[in-house]
């Protein structure tokens, strides 16, 4: 990257609002956004956020591509690492014990397992809650699953927890939790977070300590389904079903022959497939 490019981006990024839009993206990865998602989780005005978008993308940190009448927005990670190897390799002239490990963060292997889960929802209440159970079983021995909400105050659907009943999941041990709770220094150290709806990954959450493994799973929520109480119990099924594929495709990954990228690399597919799912 020659100087001027970084600068160019150096100076993009040099704006709350439009740093605010590419760490949204971030979340959503590899899931392209639509404008007015965008400004509705960054309460910001249409005109501004078309503003931030347009400039983001004639840098390249951002990408647009048309899906039939929208305009779904991406992030473009490949950009943004350029810019960290060229402040690392160039700037800091490749000094190995002040820069260069901040390029190669996140590399190398997975720590052993039990891994470390957690399902991230608005209310914990449904969809990670399903999650948390499925995992709990069809990952046992290997990872140890953990559910929360960005909403406080929250408390199990009955809806949910009569479809794992039924399924035969065990619900007793299951409970609504804050995600505060996750992220104390007291807490579990999380190797894999994931996010299983649009709202969880719209929140602006700190950094987890760890660097653990990400992926955007969201599904609509079945609790907003209205109806006969066979269209709802429908609703949770297909929402179960569509989890227990996408952890059945988590669980079957061979974790301790692959590098953190490739895992990551893994996890974008698996979160893709959950846009078209």
């Amino acid at each position: 990257m020659e100087s001027s490019d970084a600068i160019t981006l150096l100076s993009a990024l040099a704006h709350p609002g439009r740093i605010a839009v590419v760490r949204l993206l971030m979340r959503h990865f590899p899931r392209g956004v639509a404008a007015g998602e965008i400004a509705a989780a960054l309460d910001l005005k249409p005109n501004t956020a078309s503003q931030h978008l347009g400039h983001l993308e004639r840098t390249g940190l951002i990408a647009a591509a048309r899906d039939g009448r929208r305009v779904l927005y991406s992030a473009r990670p490949a950009r943004m690492g350029g810019l960290i190897d060229y402040l690392a390799a160039d700037c800091c002239r490749g000094r190995p014990d002040l820069c260069t490990a901040l390029a190669t963060t996140g590399a190398g292997a997975m720590a052993h397992a039990p891994y470390n889960v957690l399902f991230i929802c608005s209310g914990n209440s449904a969809r990670s809650i399903i999650a948390e159970a499925i995992l709990a079983r069809e990952g046992a021995g290997r990872f140890v699953a953990h559910s929360a909400g960005i909403r406080p105050r929250s408390e199990l659907n009955p809806h949910a927890v009569e479809m794992l009943r039924r399924a035969g999941y065990g619900t007793d041990d299951l409970h609504a939790k804050h995600i505060s709770r996750f992220q104390t220094a007291q807490a579990p150290r999380m190797d894999f977070v994931f996010t299983v709806c649009d709202t969880a990954a719209n929140e602006e959450c700190p950094p987890w300590p760890g660097q653990p493994l990400s992926g955007h799973w969201g599904l609509p929520d079945p609790a907003r389904v209205e109806g006969t109480e066979a269209e709802k119990a429908l609703a949770f099924a297909r929402t179960f079903d569509a989890l227990r594929r996408r952890i059945a495709s988590f669980v079957s990954l061979p974790l301790d022959q692959l590098d953190r990228v490739a895992i990551q690399s893994r996890l974008d597919t698996i979160s893709d497939d959950t846009a078209t799912a």
